[in-house]
């Protein structure tokens, strides 16, 4: 399995869904938990490469983007092979 990593506020709706989604598919993260740390927040907009809305998840260190990207790549059966789940 791929290291997926998201950085959230705890209570952002758009980052519970993600994690719920990714939570179903049994798929252990690292969460990067960055409220009020602006600094923190700095720095995963760097690492976004501008993107400063949360969630930013990343597998195996690849920016994917948000909770709406996630979402897509569920429906368009990219998201287990980006996770490494299949083959």
């Amino acid at each position: 399995m791929n290291k997926v990593e998201i950085y959230t506020w705890q209570s952002c709706p758009f980052c519970i869904r993600a994690k719920k989604l990714l939570d179903s598919k049994g798929v252990s993260y690292e969460e990067h938990s960055i409220d009020g740390d602006n600094q923190a927040r700095i720095a995963m907009i760097h690492r976004a490469e501008g993107r400063s809305t949360v969630p930013q998840i990343f597998i195996d260190g690849q920016g994917i983007g948000g909770c709406d990207e996630l979402h897509d790549l569920e429906r368009s059966n990219q998201l287990d092979l980006l996770l490494g789940l299949v083959g």
